[in-house]
């Protein structure tokens, strides 16, 4: 437990000097590393307090570097995190944040890391419920989704996400051919949690497609 005060007090003082930083890639740096620290290490009640602080740092990096889609993404992958981490509907106006800050994003660069807010918007359209009570919409989640593969076809994520998508449609064996492509996905350097830990979802929805298709 003190590891994790520890690491959110070093990510406060990291995000301070990340205001500050000469680019995007470094202002993001803090928030993807205490993103996957959330993600992969922490208990699951304590996430959503968590993905909650992580998206008020990044609106503020965000307030101090405006006009940068990579920044936005990352509040919005935060924010989107915070809303699946609660679940229910109380989760739905942090997940209509999440959604304002990714479109916001794509206007301003829709190809910023890779693609990446097609792949987080897609997947809060499919895991978002429909009309009338969400803004959910499957047909809209695919369209996004594919866009992100057009970008980053190789990519772990998108090719994860879409699995996951398709997984949900019953559409099996294009989903094991997503995954199959996103295990085989290159490293991202400094990214080594957070692959490991998608790498070991993508090797869990292996094995549920598979027992699905039985």
């Amino acid at each position: 437990m003190q590891r994790h005060y520890i690491a959110h007090a070093c990510l406060l003082a990291a995000l301070s000097s990340a205001a500050l930083a000469a680019t995007p890639e470094d202002a993001i740096r803090p928030l993807q590393d205490q993103w996957a620290e959330i993600k992969y290490h922490l208990p699951e009640k304590q996430q959503a307090e968590r993905y909650h602080a992580l998206a008020e740092q990044a609106r503020k990096i965000a307030l101090a570097q405006p006009g940068q889609a990579e920044i936005l993404i990352w509040e919005g992958i935060a924010l989107s995190s915070e809303a699946g981490a609660k679940g229910g509907l109380g989760a739905l106006s942090v997940a209509k944040a999440a959604k304002q800050q990714l479109e916001a994003a794509l206007k301003l660069d829709d190809k910023a890391l890779k693609g990446s807010a097609y792949t987080s918007l897609g997947t809060l359209y499919y895991k978002v419920p429909g009309w009338p009570v969400g803004f959910g919409d499957k047909a809209r989640a695919e369209e996004l989704l594919k866009k992100a593969l057009a970008i980053n076809p190789g990519g772990i994520d998108p090719n994860y996400f879409y699995a996951d998508y398709l997984a949900e449609r019953e559409r099996y064996s294009e989903a094991l051919r997503h995954l199959d492509i996103a295990l085989k996905a290159p490293p991202r350097p400094g990214r080594e949690l957070a692959d490991a830990g998608r790498r070991q979802e993508i090797l869990a929805l292996i094995g549920k497609v598979k027992k699905d298709m039985e």
